[in-house]
């Protein structure tokens, strides 16, 4: 039992890494401080949650395989589009067996479940996950036109062109049509109000 809780501690530290960790694309894109794979992590789970109870998913699992999509990243780091030209990256599930191998057989399944099953993209919840992926990119690129970097469009075109489910799409569009401080002022005008 020792031996498992070092291998799971060990776990934890390495996935702080991820806090760390900055999103190659924007570093391409010219965004001199990008997010952290952490910061990406944590909006996409929210949105799954979001895109699974509009789809009549559950939005707490979709929210969980958002959490540990991109772990592996502690391991082969963030891999820009243009590297993946020219280099083979060992598949997510293989990366996250290494991972926790040594962890309790409890932690070990639940981390690896979670990850087959988001890259298996066979579940509805699956499926709001990765869309929830796609529309935090999008997201994240509409922030970062608006603080002034012109290179965005490339990340928004893709990303929704991903994009499966309708609530996905439609919050999209929502979000394109949008600031990102439109939240804001709806919230003070509604105090005036």
């Amino acid at each position: 039992m020792a031996e498992e809780l070092s291998g799971l501690t060990g776990l934890l530290y390495e996935l702080g890494l991820l806090k760390r960790y900055k999103r190659t694309g924007w570093l391409v894109a010219g965004v001199r401080d990008p997010e952290s794979v952490a910061d990406h992590s944590f909006r996409t789970a929210v949105i799954a949650s979001v895109i699974a109870a509009l789809e009549g998913g559950d939005p707490e699992r979709a929210a969980f395989m958002s959490l540990f999509h991109d772990t592996q990243e502690t391991r082969i780091t963030d891999i820009h589009h243009l590297a993946r030209r020219y280099l083979t990256a060992a598949p997510n599930e293989e990366v996250t067996a290494d991972q926790v191998r040594g962890v309790p057989g409890p932690v070990a399944e639940m981390v690896s479940g979670a990850v087959g099953e988001y890259e298996q993209k066979a579940t509805l919840e699956a499926v709001c996950a990765r869309d929830a992926d796609k529309l935090e990119c999008l997201i994240q690129a509409v922030e970062y036109r608006e603080q002034g970097y012109r290179n965005m469009q490339p990340w928004i075109d893709g990303s929704l062109a991903a994009l499966r489910t309708p609530s996905a799409r439609r919050l999209a569009d929502e979000a394109l049509g949008t600031g990102s401080l439109e939240w804001v002022k709806r919230v003070l005008g509604e105090e005036r109000g």
